[in-house]
């Protein structure tokens, strides 16, 4: 049987509820007269939800959420207001201080009852994913050595989140919180800043088996890019904190992973300079080239790019790319079709000057 903890000041909606819930619903149901003492029975009694009025003498309803969402003891129970303030912004302050739901009086039965199944269904699930969560650090903690790169690449798929997206979709945005580092296991995926004038510059291709989405490892440093997929594509994620044990009780890997990310910095600063140096027509080519690789290009495909992303990457303008594609098309080198580019004399088009 479910343990309610009720929290109200006002004696007879207090004690009518709680023969509600206790004798219609059939919840076990503790008793507060206000939050001093409700606050005591929830470190005592640690129920499985709490509803708990806002406004009352000594100790208020967000007084008695703020203490018990510090308590690691009680920070993960469910926690539902239960109030007859109906003010927008007393709803707000309540979700913005952590609760889980917003009940004003009069309520009906059906009303009170709903929400407490739900949010009973919420917190199991939370549980749940808080125990799978722990036993994978722990299993991280316990997993064997690792050798190399293609070690950690075993580890992010076994222990790893999964995720899907389809064409165009947006993995994580710059200025966003770096939560995850990734593995790509099918598709690809473009990196791009947006300067001040809203321009996009493409900073990096990543195909299948690379990691993206890795920043600083000891400062917390958001995303400084945003990365969106090219096609469909399969990724796992470790969050950073799994990431960096694993690299803390492995020394090997963070060298082979140090050489990784110097290898991309190259690469990056290559890019740059074939942009300041590279002739438009060169640029075209070597960007074609350079998504040609990085979707694992076959000589009967298609790429499927569009103009502007390939501009970005060359860093030339789209009507410039467009022009320059042109030409290439005229020599014979690829055919075009709408967006679809095919790569008809692969040799010709790395010898582009």
């Amino acid at each position: 049987m479910k343990k309610i903890l009720l929290i109200e000041d006002d004696q007879i909606i207090r004690e009518s509820t709680a023969e509600l819930l206790e004798f219609v619903e059939h919840y076990s149901v503790i008793t507060a007269e206000n939050g001093e003492v409700g606050y005591r029975k929830a470190l005592t009694e640690l129920p499985d939800i709490i509803i708990c009025d806002v406004m009352m003498p000594k100790t208020d309803g967000y007084e008695v959420l703020e203490q018990l969402s510090l308590n690691p003891k009680t920070k993960f129970i469910p926690f539902i207001f239960l109030s007859a303030k109906t003010e927008r912004k007393d709803v707000r302050k309540g979700m913005n201080l952590g609760a889980d739901d917003y009940i004003t009086k009069p309520f009906t039965e059906e009303e009170l009852n709903s929400a407490i199944e739900s949010r009973l269904a919420k917190s199991a699930i939370l549980n749940e994913l808080r125990s799978i969560e722990e036993s994978g650090n722990k299993s991280t903690n316990n997993i064997k050595q690792l050798k190399n790169l293609n070690d950690l690449k075993d580890f992010f798929k076994n222990y790893g989140i999964p995720f899907s997206y389809e064409t165009n979709k947006v993995i994580y945005e710059e200025g966003n919180r770096s939560k995850y580092v990734f593995l790509i296991l099918e598709g690809a995926v473009k990196s791009y800043k947006l300067n001040e004038q809203g321009k996009t510059l493409t900073t990096s291709i990543y195909k299948e088996d690379d990691f993206f989405g890795y920043t600083s490892f000891s400062n917390n440093i958001p995303y400084p890019d945003t990365a969106e997929t090219i096609k469909p594509t399969k990724v796992v994620g470790v969050k950073k904190e799994k990431l960096i044990t694993l690299l803390n009780n492995n020394h090997k890997v963070v060298l082979d992973l140090v050489d990784l990310l110097a290898d991309n910095l190259k690469e990056i600063k290559d890019q740059l300079l074939d942009m300041a140096y590279s002739s438009v027509h060169k640029k075209t080519s070597a960007t074609l080239l350079k998504f040609a690789e990085k979707i694992n290009y076959k000589s009967d495909d298609i790429i499927k790019v569009s103009r502007q992303d390939l501009a970005n990457v060359a860093g030339i303008s789209l009507e410039t790319l467009i022009r320059s594609i042109s030409k290439l098309k005229k020599e014979g080198i690829v055919e075009v079709d709408g967006r679809n580019i095919k790569i008809l004399d692969l040799n010709a088009l790395k010898t582009v000057e």
